[in-house]
């Protein structure tokens, strides 16, 4: 009989903030690997409201003590990191057909540079099909209730986020339009 090998899977991101549908991916997530690594990323193109050490903070304290989860920064070449941590795959969530294309680019590009490494991909599970972390901060800069939407203790540091006035430029705002709200 053949021993089994220990799977171990990094879920990517920047988790600004760490949303519920964050949350049930890495979930899903447990229930196919041994372990999940939570990645979140350093350097990243878009201008975080929290710090990396906010960020990894909350979505310590939110995941808690999971068996086979754990929460760790990293930066550089994503596929560099996980081959660094021995982990087989690349675990990514899909919450519509936008992301779809992007997110297959993505998966090409890290498979041209680390061929060892699959992407497995989750479709999000459909209570959470409308939420990002864009839109979540984007609810709460106007005062919004994002109760439900983010674990309690995410929601409360962006409540008091937004109450010291630490919010940085470029926060998107709902506007309304035709067809409900849009960001801008």
């Amino acid at each position: 009989m053949e021993a089994h090998t220990r799977t171990v899977a990094i879920y990517p991101g920047t988790f600004d903030p760490l949303t519920m549908g964050h949350l049930s991916l890495i979930r899903r997530g447990r229930e196919l690997f041994d372990e999940v690594i939570v990645a979140v990323a350093d350097n990243t193109p878009k201008a975080p409201l929290f710090t990396l050490e906010e960020r990894v903070a909350m979505a310590r304290e939110a995941i808690g003590d999971t068996p086979g989860v754990t929460v760790e920064p990293f930066s550089g070449l994503l596929v560099e990191y996980a081959a660094r941590r021995g982990a087989t795959a690349l675990l990514r969530g899909l919450r519509a057909v936008s992301d779809f294309e992007y997110e297959f680019q993505l998966a090409l590009m890290n498979r041209r540079l680390q061929k060892d490494i699959q992407t497995v991909f989750l479709m999000t599970d459909y209570q959470w099909l409308y939420i990002s972390s864009t839109i979540v901060k984007a609810a709460a800069s106007h005062g919004g209730d994002v109760s439900g939407l983010v674990p309690e203790n995410v929601r409360i540091q962006l409540m008091n986020k937004y109450a010291a006035g630490e919010v940085r430029q470029g926060t998107p705002c709902l506007a309304p339009s035709a067809g409900g709200f849009r960001i801008s």
